[in-house]
């Protein structure tokens, strides 16, 4: 069996994943035409020949843009339901995913369109054999006090929740600027991850370690520059949310022949593999997985470890991280050319 199948057919976790970030062409301009927004594109030729940047900010303001066409709780909840149906094409059995409430609320939007409608997309999956958790991210470039509130007037939908993350642009806007809402996010029971050391430094890692508490660490590459915060890692075996073609469509690794994935897994810390923004990055989990086995040359091994790294960092309860480790290797009993 061809390397690739085998790697579609072990059954994985995807836990870096942003839902705005899944928003096909195709689907773009559906609900651009249901919803009477204008965009700049007339075709989905066009959306796609906007999808070309190569740094964070020029990403962030077609992704932005894009939202616009999100208006209903039914446009939220075919996003969801459409992202899961990829996923699960992928061999995803389990999806941590991330959405942006204040790229919608700012624009008019209510928050409980927005979470409702991802909960019930989501919701979806469980017939495809996919379970979720939803994480509600905050936008680092906009004041704490905005995530703040934010998180107070998600009250109502906490039920909907596993926990909250940090995203949008980095540079400028360090970890420690938003101490007191994940301390208030902390206290209200939810899990805790954030968007460190993609284009920010190592130091931003640390405050997101030290400062915010975090349980898992989104991105992560730019830790390896320091020494001490790799050995940290690897003793606390803080999960590192990897993007292989994100950092390559964005700028932070030029040539994936020089990602910092395989030196993660030498180093013993605990990677894992998933897609960030798919359809503005040119592929879903499993081409970032197969990306990294042809320009990094990963062991099957490797491969498996990765799969099995994506479970343990789940906030997933213990029993059915268990039980999916042990469907990944019986999936690997399975196939014809085993994974060994």
């Amino acid at each position: 069996m061809p390397a690739h199948d085998r790697i579609r057919r072990l059954p994985k976790a995807e836990l870096h994943l942003h839902l705005e970030g899944t928003l096909e062409p195709e689907m773009m301009l559906a609900l651009a035409r249901r919803n009477g927004v204008p965009l700049r594109f007339g075709s989905v030729e066009e959306i796609r020949a906007a999808y070309r940047f190569d740094k964070l900010d020029d990403f962030l303001a077609i992704y932005y843009q894009g939202m616009s066409v999100l208006q209903t709780p039914d446009d939220f909840h075919e996003l969801g339901a459409a992202y899961l149906r990829r996923a699960r094409a992928d061999g995803v059995v389990h999806a941590e995913v991330f959405f942006d409430p204040q790229g919608h609320t700012r624009r008019g939007v209510e928050l409980g369109t927005v979470i409702e409608g991802l909960a019930t997309g989501l919701k979806e999956g469980e017939a495809l054999g996919v379970t979720s958790r939803l994480i509600m991210c905050f936008l680092r470039d906009l004041p704490a006090s905005d995530a703040l509130e934010t998180l107070q007037r998600a009250e109502p939908w906490l039920e909907h929740l596993t926990g909250v993350g940090l995203d949008s642009s980095e540079l400028g806007h360090p970890p420690a600027k938003f101490a007191s809402v994940f301390d208030a996010a902390r206290e209200r029971g939810l899990r805790l991850v954030a968007h460190a050391g993609e284009e920010g430094p190592p130091e931003y890692v640390r405050e997101a370690l030290d400062i915010l508490r975090i349980e898992r660490l989104d991105h992560g590459n730019r830790s390896l520059e320091d020494a001490a915060l790799v050995e940290r890692l690897r003793e606390s075996q803080m999960t590192l949310t990897v993007c292989p073609l994100s950092n390559q469509r964005l700028g932070s690794v030029r040539d994936l022949r020089r990602h910092p994935l395989k030196r993660m897994l030498d180093l013993g810390l605990r990677a894992t593999v998933n897609s960030d923004d798919p359809a503005y990055f040119g592929g879903y989990v499993h081409d970032n997985f197969v990306a990294a086995v042809e320009h990094l040359n990963l062991r099957d091994d490797e491969v498996v470890e990765l799969v099995k790294n994506s479970f343990r960092g789940s906030f997933l309860e213990r029993t059915a991280v268990d039980r999916h480790l042990a469907d990944v290797d019986r999936a690997r009993g399975l196939i014809a050319s085993p994974v060994s």
